[in-house]
């Protein structure tokens, strides 16, 4: 399926710049007004109920360890960010409360999973325990960013429908197979505007990164204290160029390149993706046992494109209905080089696939789309779409992509095609781009802790330089994890988890440049 694969952001108008603090408008004394009454609103915490269908359909989280519960509540924040005072939304929030006496407790520390498009209120509490040694000085918080889970959620096409996008080959071969894909996603596209209409051009990053400041005041923080994980990287960084003396202790993990455009970004997780599937093949082959799917890492790369090319051809069973096409095979195979946690479900679901069952390449490739065993989507898709058209500026046709293809085949063999044709997403989309780039320069913030993961496929270790580089000197501080897999700090490496552990706990800054291997 044709999507802008990940990350974006967008740049501020310039009303928006000179209103760093948001407490002034573009508009009259009404709006002003209007702004003041939301940042004293009180939040009312209740007990979490289940989750609704866009926010992924599970059940009420479970108590953590000690018996502390979840609790959830909606902030009301403007629509229309130019006009503070008019139309609202409801922005849904969880937090558990820290564990921690008064005087240890510094405040709450907000969480933004990434995508875009994760619903930060069913991923929290998924993860809780990870971050359990934070909580003895924070309240865990996150949210449903605007136009995800159930903050005013973009709505396209249904499952059904969805369905059917997500299977078609998203790598034609000849005219009439890029006629079919084009038409497919300019209806896709078509649908989101005729269902989401009224939120579709308030979904950019920088309306996003607004509303964490006024959550962090509602919350009653001088300043916001972040995690963000990959697209949250980017957002963090543009928060924090909207407002550097707001920023707290904040940890980028799984760090976007803010200096690149969506063709390069694209170009760079083929490179990313490519270098984990030949970490997995390694080693898969280095096994006492052996690799049950190829004996040398070329032979395990070979058998991959070897399949991949005989299902654009004919597919194979997956989950009955549907069948394992040549789109949901690179899903699934994408989604399990994420983690090395996943490996071994990728080998399983390869041999199998090999033997003519796609049953668990599917599952994988449910995962990565959002679909539950039921056959029901969260919006992570739609939102995820409209996110990044709403972020980007450029907008990519068949020449574009034509034009790219050997760059990106030479970065990946397997997956260059799928990532190139991935640009056309946002073809005719409803609302312009904002930016080529996003702007995360932010002179005069606190410390951020920026940490790059050599072996991430999705957000190359490059990136994390990039980011750290950019967000001005003094700011970003840079750490490197020699690891596999998107992100660091839940990967189990001690050294990563204390250096971000001293200083969110500590405020205690690591040398930039230290090594965790």
């Amino acid at each position: 399926m044709p999507r802008p694969f990940r990350l974006r952001a967008a740049a501020p108008t310039v009303c928006a710049v000179l209103l760093s603090a948001l407490l002034a408008g573009c508009g009259g004394d009404d709006g002003n007004d209007g702004y003041a009454d939301l940042t004293q609103q009180e939040l009312s915490w209740k007990d979490c109920p289940a989750q609704s269908e866009a926010q992924g359909g599970g059940p009420a989280p479970s108590p953590l360890p000690d018996g502390a519960g979840w609790s959830c509540a909606t902030l009301k924040a403007p629509l229309d960010w130019d006009e503070p005072g008019g139309d609202t939304i409801d922005l849904a929030l969880i937090r558990a409360r820290s564990s921690g006496g008064p005087d240890e407790r510094i405040g709450s520390l907000i969480f933004n999973f990434g995508g875009p498009g994760v619903s930060g209120v069913a991923t929290l509490p998924a993860f809780g325990e990870e971050y359990e040694t934070l909580r003895t000085r924070y309240d865990l918080v996150s949210f449903d960013p605007r136009g995800v889970g159930d903050s005013a959620p973009v709505r396209c096409v249904s499952d059904r429908q969805l369905d059917a996008y997500l299977q078609q080959d998203a790598t034609p071969d000849d005219a009439a197979e890029r006629t079919e894909l084009l038409n497919s996603t300019k209806e896709f596209n078509a649908a989101c505007e005729e269902n989401s209409e009224r939120i579709l051009p308030h979904v950019r990053t920088t309306d996003t990164a607004r509303d964490l400041d006024l959550m962090r005041q509602v919350l009653g923080d001088d300043e916001l204290h972040y995690f963000g994980i990959s697209y949250g990287t980017e957002l963090g960084g543009v928060h924090a160029h909207l407002f550097p003396q707001k920023v707290g202790r904040a940890v980028f993990d799984a760090v976007v390149d803010p200096t690149r455009t969506p063709e390069q970004v694209s170009l760079g997780q083929a490179r990313g993706f490519q270098l984990a599937l030949g970490n997995y093949a390694e080693h898969c082959v280095s096994r006492a046992g052996g690799c049950p799917v190829g004996d040398s890492v070329q032979e395990v790369e070979d058998r991959i494109a070897g399949l991949l090319e005989d299902l654009d051809a004919e597919p194979i069973p997956g989950l009955p209905p549907r069948e394992l096409t040549q789109a949901a095979a690179v899903d699934g195979i994408l989604q399990a080089l994420y983690s090395q946690e996943l490996w071994e479900f990728l080998t399983q679901g390869l041999e199998e696939a090999y033997n003519g069952d796609g049953t668990i390449l599917m599952v994988l490739s449910d995962s990565s789309n959002g679909r539950d065993r039921n056959g029901e989507y969260n919006n992570l898709v739609p939102a995820n779409v409209s996110i990044n058209c709403a972020d980007y500026k450029p907008r990519y046709g068949v020449g574009d992509v034509e034009r790219g293809l050997p760059a990106f085949r030479a970065a990946s063999e397997l997956f260059g095609d799928h990532l190139a044709w991935g640009l056309i997403g946002c073809t005719d989309w409803a609302v312009p781009g904002a930016a080529d780039r996003p702007e995360v320069s932010a002179p005069g913030a606190a410390p951020i802790l920026v940490i790059g993961n050599t072996g991430d496929p999705a957000t190359p270790y490059e990136g994390a330089r990039r980011m750290a580089r950019a967000l001005g000197e003094g700011v970003g501080v840079e750490l490197t994890y020699e690891g596999q897999g998107h992100g660091a700090y839940n990967s189990g490496n001690g050294c990563v988890r204390d250096a971000v552990d001293g200083y969110l706990l500590d405020g205690k800054v690591p040398a930039s440049g230290t090594v965790c291997s």
